[in-house]
């Protein structure tokens, strides 16, 4: 079972607010397909908020931990979620991919401490019926903050521990982790190891770049796996892609 994570970064052009990158996401879409074809079985796909999300979250000044009340800068950004949900939907139909949308605005919450509670059944259930279910950043209603954005990442997380994924794949738009010289870090055990590498986006995000993505998938059992788009197919074939994480207490 593997959970994959298209990064914003990489289907959208991230410099321009609510602007597609089609030729990446026909890319991805191929490879989701390729890969259903060659005997891949349950497939959970999540994608990142981009220059949809993350430009609409951050004009409301809302974050993962900074929430809104105001029901309209909610639905700005959830409605610019779901616009680029569809493209990433639409896409995968084309190829026969039978994906179907899981809005987590519907679904998710924060309690007060801010700790995500995300229902998966019916991801699984979707899952069991032969469905594709595709999930992507969006609002939350937060205990005593409103509404905040969830990101990606923490979906990935949620749905990985849930579902006792076997492998996790973040499909980004560098290679994987990097170190300070721009070479790909094959492992990654403990966060520790990697703390002083890891620094901010310079684009638009509000959900804590690669420090947070690294940090929460230290946390899960399974196998995971940062990457970029050249290396999507051999991730989803099986092959060992970009920065391998798994944490030596695991």
């Amino acid at each position: 079972m593997i959970v994959l994570k298209l990064g914003g970064s990489v289907i959208t052009d991230k410099e321009r607010p609510e602007t597609l990158d089609g030729e990446a996401l026909e890319r991805a879409a191929d490879a989701v397909a390729a890969a259903l074809d060659g005997g891949v079985d349950d497939l959970v796909i999540v994608h990142g908020g981009g220059s949809f999300g993350h430009h609409n979250a951050s004009e409301h000044g809302v974050t993962t931990t900074e929430g809104t009340r105001d029901a309209g800068a909610a639905l700005e950004i959830h409605g610019a979620m779901k616009a680029l949900n569809q493209f990433v939907l639409r896409r995968l139909l084309e190829r026969d991919v039978e994906a179907v949308p899981v809005h987590p605005f519907s679904a998710a919450h924060r309690d007060a401490a801010g700790d995500l509670e995300l229902p998966t059944g019916q991801v699984a259930t979707l899952l069991g019926e032969g469905f594709v279910p595709v999930l992507h950043g969006d609002m939350v209603a937060h205990a005593g903050s409103g509404a905040t954005v969830v990101s990606g990442d923490e979906l990935v997380a949620a749905l990985a521990r849930d579902l006792e994924a076997d492998r996790i794949g973040l499909c980004s738009t560098v290679p994987g982790v990097l170190d300070d010289d721009d070479a790909v870090i094959d492992r990654i055990a403990a966060y520790e190891d990697v703390a002083g590498v890891l620094g901010e986006s310079a684009a638009t995000d509000v959900t804590g770049g690669m420090a947070a993505k690294v940090r929460a998938l230290l946390a899960l059992e399974a196998e995971a796996s940062v990457f970029g788009l050249a290396e999507l197919d051999a991730f989803l074939r099986g092959e060992s892609a970009g920065t391998t994480i798994e944490s030596s207490e695991s």
